[in-house]
């Protein structure tokens, strides 16, 4: 369980707030289809389009949260959320759904981009990243029990996020002015670990393209393919994102146990049968299995994802660049997810999207052993060096070069006969409180 006085909850409620959208995409899409005119395809259209501003927005605001203002992003981010979709959700035009929904977006990825610069600067980003997964899930479940039950209308799920940008407006006031990491001359030239951080990104936008594509239809493959009513798909999502927090709690306690590589790795080939298993579900207990199964692998594999981002730049900008990567995986999600399965089925699509996934568990997995794989508090020394070392020495003053590598070859000891007595231990100190060294 997460301690109170360590767990940064303003943080954690921002991140729910920037997260919940694409956590109620099945049933947000699946209402734009059955509320409004628009076919299948077009209510994919207009998801696909909400993430995209939700990507766009971290890639503009990447490099800007410390010039800006943390607290002042964020509340920017979220009053976007509660207008965009606030108005989508009391309209019934089409193109003020849309306008509404992009602009939403453009908040949602602001306040993402924010938590995300925040929860790099953390002493432990892995803690944070699980509860913040924890407490989207929660909510998400909550809203996938409830508005089933509340009638029909495109505009539920969408006020389910307005409002939860005003709930969480209050929490801002507890958020920092600027972030808490100070940039040093070590990190001011250019990106740190530029290679692993882009090979990360490529594969962030694979990964989550194949995880929304499977989630952006999961609502029609209940309704379509199993013919269960809207009610039960709902409990099958709910009963998923309940397994999602357990999953999230295992997270979080099993921690830097196995390193970043085997839950990433493992668990992106787990995720891909869950795939391949929801999509060709012809009864209630496979597509529940299916759907279950990667709701609680999901977040999972995503928490240690958001974690070595963070790893890879103190700044978190290597953290909103790769979570910005991810949404444009994400963005384009529901719409691949319609096409593929209006063109070869759902079944086809699934084999698809987790053939893909098993291809792009290398890269990532290849990044997770090459960083180290472990979440390190600050002041610690990573195996074969790595970015902590590069920490201390930043924070010191001390040449990178001064740390030593754990596993490095040792050197030969020559004993040099020193003819002067050693000097008495108690004269080792001058005045109180300071060393002569």
């Amino acid at each position: 369980m997460f301690a109170p006085r360590t767990t940064p909850w303003p943080l954690v409620a921002l991140f729910t707030a920037g997260y919940l959208a694409p956590y109620l995409l099945p049933t947000t899409v699946g209402r734009l289809d059955s509320d409004l005119p628009l076919s299948a395809t077009q209510a994919g259209a207009v998801g696909s389009a909400l993430l995209l501003s939700s990507a766009a927005a971290g890639f503009l605001l990447a490099s800007r949260v410390e010039r800006a203002g943390a607290r002042t992003l964020a509340r920017l981010g979220l009053a976007l959320a509660l207008l965009g979709y606030g108005g989508a959700a009391l309209s019934t035009a089409v193109p003020a759904v849309i306008a509404g929904a992009v602009v939403g977006g453009f908040g949602s990825g602001t306040a993402t981009t924010v938590a995300a610069t925040l929860i790099a600067a953390q002493r432990d980003p892995h803690r944070a990243s699980t509860a913040g997964l924890l407490s989207v899930s929660a909510l998400a479940g909550a809203v996938y029990l409830t508005v089933p039950h509340l009638g029909p209308g495109h505009g539920l799920p969408l006020a389910a996020i307005a409002l939860t940008a005003l709930a969480v407006w209050p929490l801002t006031g507890r958020l920092p002015v600027g972030t808490p990491v100070t940039p040093t001359r070590h990190d001011k030239a250019r990106l740190p670990h530029a290679r692993s951080g882009l090979v990360l990104a490529a594969a962030m936008v694979c990964w989550s393209l194949a995880q929304n594509s499977l989630w952006g239809v999961s609502g029609r493959i209940g309704l379509e393919q199993v013919h269960l009513g809207e009610a039960t798909v709902g409990v099958v999502f709910a009963l998923g994102l309940g397994a999602g927090l357990a999953g999230v709690l295992a997270a979080g306690a099993l921690g830097a146990r196995l390193g970043r590589a085997i839950p990433i790795g493992g668990g992106t080939v787990l995720i891909a049968a869950c795939i391949a298993l929801s999509a060709s579900a012809t009864d209630l207990g496979s597509f529940a299995a299916g759907e279950i199964a990667w709701n609680t692998l999901y977040p999972v594999v995503l928490s240690y994802l958001i974690g070595l981002a963070a790893s890879l730049d103190p700044r978190g900008r290597w953290a909103v660049l790769v979570g910005s990567a991810s949404s444009l995986g994400t963005a384009a999600g529901p719409l691949t997810g319609s096409v593929l399965s209006a063109q070869a089925g759902f079944p086809v699509m699934g084999a698809v999207l987790g053939a893909g996934l098993l291809v792009i568990a290398l890269p990532m997995t290849a990044v997770a052993l090459h960083t180290g794989g472990r979440p390190l508090l600050p002041g610690a020394i990573r195996r074969r060096g790595g970015h902590p070392a590069a920490l201390v020495a930043a924070a010191t003053g001390t040449p990178t070069g001064a740390i030593p590598e754990i596993g490095a070859p040792e050197q030969p000891v020559v004993e040099i006969p020193v003819e002067t007595p050693a000097v008495p231990a108690q004269r080792a100190y001058d005045k109180a409180g300071s060393e002569v060294f």
